[in-house]
């Protein structure tokens, strides 16, 4: 599903017009990123949560050489599903 189908979806599930569900779309993206970036943990309770975590630089290897390279340390969104999401997929 992309950004134009979910908006679709949320406009039917909601009885929106699709305007309006886009709106509600781009400002949860936009508060979400918001507050990842200031290294909150965003949680839906039963959906799941987001939070930033720190990978630690470490070496890897170029797959066309084998050469080892460096890889830089760096800041990655993590989601963990709920348990009502989790048990909905089952």
């Amino acid at each position: 599903m992309n950004k134009a189908e979910l908006i679709d979806a949320i406009a039917a599930e909601a009885g929106l017009s699709k305007a309006d569900a886009k709106r509600a779309l781009d400002a949860f993206i936009t508060s979400t990123t918001k507050a990842l970036k200031k290294g909150d943990r965003v949680a839906l309770v039963g959906f799941g949560s987001w939070s930033v975590a720190k990978r630690a630089a470490r070496t890897g290897r170029n797959p066309q050489t084998g050469k080892e390279i460096k890889i830089a340390a760096k800041k990655v969104v993590k989601f963990k599903a709920g348990a009502e999401l989790a048990g909905a997929i089952k």
